[in-house]
């Protein structure tokens, strides 16, 4: 598939570690241990600035402390690509931009997602509506392009281990995190792809993520002009190390890199 990339994007890595971060608690291992600040890596998330609209892929544990570290002061839409906790326990957290905005904050997610945000986050559908508390519309994601703002986005249906997971195109860019598995025809929605995110564990194989191996496989069918590794573990090895392995257009990403497309 190949589009025209007829929007002006920057992308900002508000974080590039798994579920846990890096470092994780109370380890020593040397990644760990490590100063590279290359090395410190908040919870997975995408902010995407597009035609002027601030939208997030993902928001978990650490959104507060990414907003604040981007100086992120409007917010057009939140996308989930799945409802693990490391990417949606942020939500709350969108009560200042509901203040600031004076609307509740559109959040894209599929129906299982959407059921998971009611149950987990259920006092902000409830009849009654505690002072304070954030605000959210929801928005279905079947699996068909959907545009905000006029900015198309493409849903890549993934799979992590077996739950279904999006990962998101919009013009060059692709979005990939929490993946194991792309069946063939969602793949071809990739295809000429320039910037290319996807997750890359750890080196050793893994049930329900990309290990790095695997992530090149990726890579090597694609063939964008430039990829970007994200959702690592301290298991997948120090920044500088493994960088020094890598392909020529093949990036390790960090938290707080930008990219212009």
């Amino acid at each position: 598939m190949s589009l025209n990339n007829k929007y002006s994007i920057e992308a900002t890595f508000l974080g590039t570690g798994t579920s846990q971060g890096v470092p994780v608690i109370a380890c020593d291992c040397n990644v760990c241990r490590s100063d590279n600040k290359r090395d410190k890596r908040l919870r997975s998330s995408l902010l995407l600035k597009i035609n002027g609209f601030n939208i997030v892929i993902d928001a978990g544990p650490d959104f507060r402390q990414q907003m604040l570290r981007e100086e992120v002061t409007t917010l057009r839409a939140i996308l989930l690509t799945h409802e693990h906790v490391d990417h949606i326990f942020g939500l709350d957290d969108i009560r200042s931009f509901n203040w600031l905005q004076k609307h509740p904050t559109d959040i894209y997610a599929e129906p299982r997602v959407q059921e998971a945000i009611k149950r987990i986050f259920h006092y902000v559908f409830s009849d009654f509506k505690y002072p304070g508390i954030p605000e959210m519309k929801l928005h279905k994601i079947d699996g068909e392009p959907f545009k905000i703002e006029g900015i198309e986005f493409i849903p890549i249906r993934c799979y992590h281990h077996k739950l279904p997971v999006y990962g998101f195109r919009v013009g060059d860019l692709t979005y990939i995190t929490d993946t194991n598995s792309i069946p063939a025809e969602e793949l071809e929605k990739v295809y000429g792809t320039r910037i290319l995110i996807i997750n890359a564990l750890r080196r050793q194989k893994h049930i329900s993520h990309f290990n790095l191996e695997e992530a090149l496989e990726i890579v090597h069918k694609v063939q964008p002009e430039t990829t970007y590794l994200t959702h690592m573990s301290h298991e997948f090895g120090k920044y500088a190390e493994v960088q020094a392995t890598l392909p020529d257009n093949v990036f390790i990403a960090y938290d707080g890199l930008k990219l212009e497309i």
